[in-house]
């Protein structure tokens, strides 16, 4: 029998939230999980957004979808990589990286990150993107799906994958339910959810795509249905691009959201404004709030309590890892150890998600 030992990487993030002004929080997010740091601002800033009672641009929304869905792309394609690797498939995992470079590129040049980027921001996205972005991202969502066909060709069919994979560390749908697990690691056991068709956000609800949904609950297909998630993820990027409405990216929240800098320098008002919300924050009204989104992993899920002041009384995160990996011990019960190192992979954990 195993059993997960957890809390090396213990930062106590969620502790510090509670003393920082809520825009300060923003950049607590991204290094929760590194391979989807977007997805926790997202998270985070749809939550104090309910608090606040204010309306988000639909450029902004749409904004937000497509690079979430980019984030998808750049942690599932980490995962695969480093899956393969680990059961013994080197050439893969270049494969993955070669792309998932181009993802960062991407980031980089909307945000002036890679990787932590806090472009989220509460009432919208910190910047317009930059005049070649969107060209940018087309090329990248058309050469994709035959990459996509590389990865398959290296691993789909070649028999010591099958063999490493198929059968290996099972989990029913019934086991899956009841210990928590979200995400790939239940859809894999046929169990059909994902937030961002049943719960839609940020506007997911005017985006067309389907839900991958497996049955054995084995090793290999949750790599299946990983694997169909990157090809629908560029889908709902391509869709992103063709439909991008035109206005602003940000709320029109004065009192909540930076102004441009551009403003800054002409408008007395806005440097007023910037100058208060630096320096002192902004109320939240009083109360409580839970926000879920779709994460690469499962069910990532921020719980704000407000006190009405302009820091928040308590931040928790729900970690769609602590949950998945409690499957594990039923997982492996049986089976060999190096059977270990393929369920643990095919969760896909990040450790600075689970300890926090």
């Amino acid at each position: 029998r195993m059993m997960p030992d957890i809390g090396f990487l213990h930062t106590g993030i969620e502790k510090t939230c509670e003393a920082k002004f809520y825009h300060q929080v923003v950049p607590l997010t991204d290094r929760i999980d590194y391979l989807c740091p977007l997805t926790n601002n997202l998270c985070y800033a749809l939550a104090v957004e309910k608090l606040l009672s204010i309306e988000i641009p639909p450029r902004a929304q749409w904004l937000r979808v497509m690079m979430n869905e980019l984030t998808r792309i750049n942690s599932h394609l980490v995962w695969l990589g480093t899956h393969a690797m680990d059961i013994g498939a080197m050439t893969v995992f270049l494969y993955c990286f070669r792309e998932r470079e181009d993802v960062l590129r991407l980031f980089e040049a909307v945000s002036g990150q890679r990787m932590m980027t806090s472009y989220f921001r509460i009432g919208g996205v910190a910047l317009e993107p930059p005049l070649d972005f969107f060209d940018r991202v087309r090329k990248f969502a058309d050469r994709f799906p035959s990459r996509v066909d590389q990865y398959e060709g290296l691993l789909t069919g070649n028999p010591i994958w099958v063999m490493r994979t198929k059968g290996v560390a099972k989990l029913s749908a019934e086991d899956a339910i009841a210990l928590g697990a979200s995400g790939p690691t239940l859809r894999g056991s046929g169990v059909d959810i994902d937030l961002r068709r049943d719960m839609p956000y940020t506007g997911y609800e005017n985006f067309k795509f389907k839900v991958p949904v497996g049955k054995e609950g084995d090793v290999f297909e949750r790599y299946m249905l990983r694997v169909a998630e990157l090809r629908e993820s560029i889908g709902i990027v391509k869709q992103a691009l063709d439909g991008m409405p035109s206005g602003p990216v940000k709320a029109n929240a004065p009192k909540v959201v930076l102004p441009d800098r551009e403003k800054m320098k002409t408008e007395m008002e806005a440097l007023i404004y910037h100058f208060k919300i630096v320096t002192e924050g902004f109320a939240v009204p009083e109360g409580e709030v839970y926000q879920a989104v779709e994460s690469p992993r499962g069910e990532m899920g921020y719980y704000i309590v407000s006190d009405g002041s302009a820091k928040p009384y308590r931040v928790h995160m729900r970690s769609a890892c602590l949950a998945n990996m409690q499957t594990l011990p039923t997982m492996c019960e049986g089976r060999l150890l190096a059977d270990v190192v393929a369920a643990i992979g095919s969760i896909d954990i990040v450790l600075g998600e689970i300890d926090r």
